[in-house]
């Protein structure tokens, strides 16, 4: 359906305007399925068992398909998942000419067919990876016209840093009209940044400028990079493709700009926010499950968490974990325990919501300070609305425990971004009674097949859309308000 909706555009390089304007068949009714809003329905207090499969990482993925831009020739990509924001970005992607196909769980994808600069404004506003596509445009063929980055509203993600990294590499950067556009100022291409610090070490902005300096003429140097393990998966993509990156994971990253860069062939490694989800729903239910692949080392401080709490957390192999919360002699000792999100190797801001969603079964108080997204406590509210007891002051939220009249019940709520969602399926999977979820469409951008993978472990889910006979939900659930 793609290949028809978006028209084959010519790129004309030495075009007298800086920035060449397409025309566009694209309007929002091509794009926008207006299909019944669906519904996750959850009967909650029922102990999981059983081993969850982890998919690749959403993160490492939409980030290695916009990289694809910078690659001549066929990228095969293994074990991306297959989420509302992967198939987002191959959307994105054939806007520009590109080629994608999915198949057998490979997703291929050949830009040589590029012919435009400018992605499809309707499907950047929908996810924030979509903005990567800056860098490798800018750098592939000198000039690129992005809108602003869309995706979950849980507070500013401002442009600066990107900004001010592409005139580093000397490009003209102006924004309008709800557009970042750019072009190379010597009209032939980038140039090495030399040394260039980035003000906060923001993943986006560090992939973005990596992406941008592998085809820049000379050597850029970030400092005060991101160290996430998602910068690491995308430099060892690039290097394969044949780039020269050292440092990625550190916080100084060394690039030396190719002229060209080849297609390669990848396997995204696990999803270590879903790994992270599942350990955490073995907490909340305390239950005792299986989850792998992981990265054992990209959780620490979640598992060490939970040990501290009382939970059972243990390595098999190089990438199993085995969690065990049961209670013995039915005495749920849970303990409550404080949270500072931050840059990693720090507490993941993604993994936050959900453990919000833990502590409000845990005995005592417990805090957690959120320092990466300012917004990023709107969850709280509709864990209320479950029983628990949260009050949230700026970016700090103080969770009174199970002892301090926390009790979650099963009723109606929403969920107005990914992580939070998911936080509300948690927290449902542990609440007596039914809960109804709206806002779905959120948790599907992050978690592939999640209600299978809970059918697997013996959760009572069901997905209905919003026209679809529902079953009658607990007392509890409904809504009094």
């Amino acid at each position: 359906m793609a290949s028809s909706i978006f028209k084959s555009i010519t790129f004309h390089s030495n075009s007298h305007s800086h920035f060449t304007r397409y025309p566009r068949n694209i309007t929002k009714s091509n794009l926008v399925c207006h299909s019944p809003e669906p519904k996750l329905v959850i009967t909650g207090g029922l102990t999981l068992s059983g081993h969850v499969s982890i998919s690749g990482s959403k993160n490492s993925s939409l980030a290695i398909l916009a990289s694809t831009l910078c690659c001549s020739g066929t990228c095969k990509l293994n074990n991306v998942p297959d989420i509302s924001d992967t198939q987002i970005m191959c959307s994105i992607l054939i806007s520009l000419g590109a080629k994608t196909e999915v198949y057998n769980g490979e997703t291929v994808v050949n830009t040589d067919g590029v012919g435009s600069v400018e992605p499809c404004l309707d499907e950047m506003k929908k996810i924030r990876g979509g903005f990567f596509m800056m860098g490798p445009l800018l750098a592939r063929f000198g000039e690129a016209v992005v809108g602003l980055p869309g995706g979950c509203d849980i507070g500013a993600r401002p442009v600066d840093l990107y900004v001010d990294g592409f005139r580093a590499l000397g490009a003209v950067v102006e924004i309008r009209n709800g557009k970042v556009q750019a072009y190379a100022a010597n009209g032939r291409g980038l140039v090495g940044a030399g040394r260039f610090h980035l003000g906060y070490p923001s993943v986006g902005a560090t992939e973005t400028l990596m992406m941008a300096a592998c085809l820049a003429d000379g050597v850029t140097v970030l400092t005060n990079a991101a160290q996430e393990p998602e910068i690491i998966d995308l430099a060892d993509f690039l290097n394969d493709s044949g780039a020269s990156i050292e440092g990625a994971g550190t916080d100084k990253i060394i690039i030396q700009g190719k002229s060209h860069l080849h297609g390669s062939e990848c396997t995204i490694r696990p999803d270590r926010m879903e790994a992270g989800t599942f350990v955490l729903a073995a907490a909340i239910t305390r239950s005792h499950i299986l989850v792998s692949p992981v990265i054992p080392s990209q959780l620490l401080l979640l598992m060490n968490k939970l040990r501290a709490a009382g939970c059972r957390v243990t390595q098999h192999s190089h990438d199993t974990l085995e969690i065990s919360a049961v209670c013995a002699n039915n005495e749920d000792n849970l303990q409550g325990f404080d949270v500072k999100t931050g840059p990693f190797p720090g507490f993941p801001t993604d993994l936050q919501p959900q453990t919000m969603a833990l502590l409000t079964t845990c005995n005592g108080s417990s805090v957690i300070q959120e320092t990466v997204f300012e917004k990023r406590m709107s969850h709280a509210h509709e864990l209320c609305k479950l029983g628990a007891r949260i009050e949230v002051c700026g970016s700090r939220a103080l969770i009174s425990g199970k002892n301090h009249g926390s009790c979650l019940r099963g009723h109606h709520v929403r969920a107005t971004d990914l992580r939070g969602g998911m936080a509300l399926v948690l927290a449902a999977l542990a609440a007596e009674g039914t809960t109804e979820i709206s806002g779905v469409a959120y948790v599907d951008r992050g978690y592939e097949n999640l209600e299978a993978k809970l059918r697997g472990l013996g959760a009572d889910v069901r997905k209905f859309d919003s026209f679809a006979s529902m079953p009658a939900l607990h007392p509890h659930c409904r809504n009094t308000s």
